[in-house]
């Protein structure tokens, strides 16, 4: 008896909190996305392009360089705290390229300093990044062991 009454507790919350829950605007997020995503790979463009004409460089030298650049000004903007405010209204559109990678370490690295450099920052430093880098890593095998055999 007291389970089925805590049962129609629980839908009848459910069904409240369906209601009253806020709908996300998918289109509007979707926009969003894309315009910030396309402003930090329009960003990379121009900082590749920079590199690459003023320090001589080859295009694959330029484009390591354009990542480390990219890497670095994404840890900057997470330690300042302007990356969180721009991942607030992008979404995936400031996750997706490498910058947000680089928030994906500083940010458990920030939060856990108070814990101690060991157990702190080098514990849980790759708590978020850690199954993109597994999942990312194992992927790229897989496809070069395709690669490999079809050709």
């Amino acid at each position: 008896m007291q389970k089925k009454k805590q049962t129609v507790q629980n839908k009848k919350y459910q069904q409240y909190v369906e209601k009253n829950s806020p709908k996300p605007d998918y289109f509007r997020n979707c926009i969003w996305a894309f315009l910030v995503g396309g402003l930090i790979s329009t960003i990379g463009q121009f900082i590749h392009n920079q590199i690459e004409k003023r320090m001589g460089l080859s295009h694959l030298d330029a484009t390591n360089a354009t990542i480390l650049v990219m890497i670095f000004i994404g840890a900057l903007l997470t330690g300042i705290g302007v990356y969180d405010v721009i991942g607030k209204k992008a979404g995936a559109g400031s996750i997706v390229p490498i910058t947000g990678f680089a928030n994906s370490i500083v940010s458990p690295a920030m939060e856990f300093k108070r814990e101690g450099f060991i157990f702190g920052v080098a514990s849980k430093m790759f708590i978020l990044a850690g199954p993109v880098l597994v999942y990312g890593i194992t992927s790229s095998v897989i496809v070069g062991v395709i690669y490999y055999f079809i050709k």
